[in-house]
């Protein structure tokens, strides 16, 4: 299976939807730095005048619904959907031109508790306004493109901005609807530089733990627990290996749950760094992996004599939380490949074929040793029966 490690580990890259290039020149006018935006094949550009702290934007995005909406917006504090002020394009529902209006993202929004409804925004907004590309024949359709353009007064001395962008499918009345969840869509936040025209530390160092989480968790909890596992229960019975499969059996455990345990650290620390960003059911499983990993661990200490009539419980106990814990494992890799955008990367390929070479191992033992059980009865009745010591007792006389 080292092979297919070693693929998990090369083709294991961030994988984000983006645009081929960036352009400086919109329909209505040129500016000085764009940047390709990291997800939804999307871009900005923009020029900004330091002597009087202005900035002159425009957003290229896309529709994937011809009732639709598209919107990008700053959020004043941090890298998140909560807090944005945005400007939100869409068809107007009466007379079906394109209308931008301005929208505050609130908590209560994010909780879907009320409605999206359009406000004034408490920043300074000097100007605004979209255009379709194509100009005034243009319609809004699945992939039309849309330029949003703002100019901001900005705050002195503050010239890292954090955008925030989206597109949904609906649009009730003039209340845009939540947007899909996938992770190229949650995935929709940057914060750039004006000055220096760059992706700020933190997001690039966000994306290489990203990474760093996956191949490690990939390797501990998806591959070398299940070997451990496999380990076990194959290998004990066979006699000329002694203890030594225990000593294995122990070692590739304790080795996946403390490199396990790394890659839960990075996690954790991950979703410290990514706030507004939660993948409910990946936490849970994670967590629920962690304890269960811990609790084997532990268990090594209260390990019982083989003496003791304890030790059957303990066995159950111990068999019981080993495969809970393999099975929660594979199950959220796979959870994790989904969250990390690798839903059909060569990395997940890769954790397949390792997977299912891991599976037909244990297909190939499981056989093997119901053979070996079913000879091993046949005989011990033959045995009990007297047909083999009369077979044995008769084969030594005539060898007499």
């Amino acid at each position: 299976m080292l092979p297919f490690l070693f693929l998990i580990f090369l083709s294991f890259q961030p994988h984000t939807a983006v645009s081929a290039h960036c352009t400086t020149i919109a329909t209505t006018k040129s500016f000085q730095k764009c940047m390709t935006l990291p997800s939804q094949q999307a871009s900005v550009a923009w020029t900004f005048h330091p002597h009087n702290a202005t900035l002159d934007l425009v957003f290229f995005g896309t529709f994937i619904s011809p009732s639709g909406w598209v919107a990008w917006g700053i959020n004043p504090t941090s890298p998140e959907m909560t807090g944005t002020r945005a400007l939100i394009a869409f068809p107007d529902p009466n007379s079906g031109q394109l209308v931008l209006l301005p929208y505050i993202l609130d908590p209560t929004v994010k909780l879907q508790k009320n409605s999206l409804l359009s406000r004034p925004l408490d920043i300074h907004l000097l100007s605004s306004s979209a255009t379709l590309y194509g100009g005034k024949m243009a319609t809004i359709h699945n992939g039309a493109t849309i330029q949003i353009y703002a100019t901001l007064k900005l705050v002195p001395n503050k010239t890292k901005i954090h955008h925030v962008w989206n597109r949904g499918l609906y649009v009730q009345g003039y209340f845009p609807t939540i947007h899909p969840t996938t992770n190229n869509d949650l995935s929709s936040i940057a914060t750039v530089d004006i000055l220096s025209g760059m992706e700020a530390v933190g997001q690039s160092k966000i994306q290489s733990l990203k990474v760093a989480h996956g191949i490690i968790n990939a390797i501990s909890w998806g591959v070398l627990l299940p070997t451990g596992a496999v380990t076990a229960r194959y290998l004990r019975h066979i006699q000329a290996l002694g203890p030594a499969w225990f000593y294995a059996h122990a070692a590739i455990q304790l080795s996946a749950f403390f490199l396990g345990t790394v890659g839960f650290s990075i996690g954790v620390r991950l979703g410290e760094m990514s706030p507004g960003r939660v993948y409910g059911l990946h936490r849970k499983l994670g967590f629920a992996a962690f304890c269960l990993g811990s609790l084997q661990t532990l268990a090594l200490l209260f390990r019982p004599k083989t003496t003791t009539k304890f030790r059957k419980y303990w066995k159950s106990y111990h068999h019981f939380v080993g495969y809970a814990c393999v099975v929660l494992g594979v199950v959220n890799v796979f959870q994790g490949f989904d969250v990390m955008g690798e839903g059909r990367s060569y990395a997940k390929l890769a954790y397949c074929l390792c997977l299912s070479t891991l599976i037909g191992v244990c297909l190939a033992l499981e056989v093997n040793s119901w053979v070996v059980f079913c000879r091993k009865a046949k005989e011990d009745k033959l045995r009990r029966e007297g047909l083999i010591g009369e077979f044995e007792k008769g084969s030594g006389s005539n060898h007499s």
